[in-house]
């Protein structure tokens, strides 16, 4: 047979999330096999977390699996009672600017990156500029592709032992460009992979040029509210101007800890949720109806439940700084992993990532996650192991590329 490749999938890259697992499991396997005790691999790779979620989601849980209301195809855009709770979760976090309902203004998504995947193909047009920041995550960027959008990056600036911040000069320039073609901005705050956070002045600048240019933001709010040090959680859609071009995409995987449920959530102004609702039913057709009424005590009792979470990690995270101290690691200002630059090491990413393999500890190299300066990098995941199996990272790391 002879197949040309759809045009669409041209420069999508693999992650190296699920390759770098795959290795982790078979190393684990062999140990057991062999009745090795060798030490357990730090499982840094991978966007998970070991703090379960509260208790009430896997009752709830329980009980919808014998339900057969949730055992079934309807609603297509999902319960009313979800859709209701994250609508009045969304005008909470904007502190009223919005004034969004459930039917309306809100549809349920099989997990936050499948929201961002039809909200894409509800928007943009073949040879849209969609602006992103870099280092990013590459699954966005894959979305982005396949949408037929063409990813515009804006470098987030890296200081050693510091929070990351965003080249705000450089954001409008992008913008600016008609060469471009800038219709849509897919922000995060704390971002990932980095955990850069975007303050006050970032997003009056973002709103400023969204509204000048016309340009509809994408806001992946996934970890909006796992910021540390006390720092507020900023939504964009409270700026002037912002409510009718925002487009606000959320997940109960972080911040309510509940990634096997696949539940994920998109709001925005009601027109252009007729579109996406559209998207919705030719894509995924329905979210999982058993994880729904969970997902929505999780998320109306996270406004306290989160705060022992987020003080969690937030030591995990410090940790890990003191851990690399003196290494060139960028500061994350929330979210659930940090990045090392190793090509200040005299690596390349994917090699150091075996280096560290070797020593015991399973990252992500970021090869392939944007421009090709993507491989002076490696993601380090804190979220998925606990501070006493953290404790000796540094010693791993020296070891293992401090040759």
């Amino acid at each position: 047979m002879n197949r040309q490749r759809p045009k669409r999938l041209e420069g999508l890259q693999g992650i190296g999330v699920d390759k770098m697992g795959n290795i982790a499991d078979r190393a684990r396997g062999r140990q057991s096999q062999a009745g090795l005790l060798a030490p357990k691999l730090l499982r840094l790779e991978n966007l998970d977390v070991d703090i379960p979620p509260d208790g009430v989601v896997p009752n709830l849980t329980s009980t919808a699996a014998a339900n057969d209301d949730d055992n079934s195809y309807l609603p297509f855009l999902g319960q009313i009672g979800l859709r209701n709770a994250v609508a009045e979760h969304l005008n909470s976090m904007t502190k009223g600017a919005t004034q969004y309902r459930g039917e309306a203004n809100c549809v349920i998504t099989a997990g936050g990156l499948s929201g961002i995947l039809n909200t894409l193909l509800a928007t943009v047009e073949e040879g849209d500029g969609v602006l992103l920041t870099e280092p990013v995550y590459a699954g966005l960027l894959n979305r982005v592709r396949l949408a037929g959008g063409i990813p515009r990056l804006v470098p987030l600036q890296f200081t050693p032992g510091e929070s990351w911040s965003l080249d705000r000069q450089k954001l409008r320039q992008v913008v600016e460009s008609p060469d471009n073609k800038i219709t849509t901005m897919l922000l995060m705050s704390p971002s990932m992979p980095t955990g850069a956070y975007l303050d006050y002045q970032d997003w009056a600048l973002v709103a400023e040029l969204c509204v000048r240019h016309d340009i509809l933001l994408i806001y992946d709010a996934a970890m909006e509210r796992l910021l540390f040090d006390g720092l507020p959680a900023i939504h964009p859609a409270s700026f002037p101007g912002m409510t009718n071009r925002t487009i606000t995409v959320g997940s109960a995987s972080k911040e309510l800890r509940m990634i096997g449920w696949r539940v994920g959530w998109i709001v925005g102004p009601e027109l252009v949720m007729q579109d996406i609702g559209l998207v919705s039913m030719a894509n995924v057709v329905v979210p999982v109806g058993i994880a729904q009424k969970a997902a929505k005590e999780a998320l109306q009792v996270s406004k306290t439940a989160i705060v022992d979470y987020v003080d969690e990690l937030q030591l995990r995270r410090d940790l890990c700084m003191r851990e690399l101290r003196g290494l060139p690691v960028g500061k994350p200002d929330g979210g659930w992993s940090l990045l090392l630059r190793v090509d200040m090491l005299g690596w390349r990413a994917d090699a150091a990532a075996e280096a560290l393999l070797e020593q015991g500890a399973c990252v992500t190299p970021m090869v392939g996650w944007g421009s090709d300066g993507e491989a002076q990098y490696i993601r380090i995941v804190f979220s998925n192991e606990p501070r006493d199996r953290l404790a000796g990272l540094g010693e791993i790391v020296r070891q293992a590329l401090l040759k």
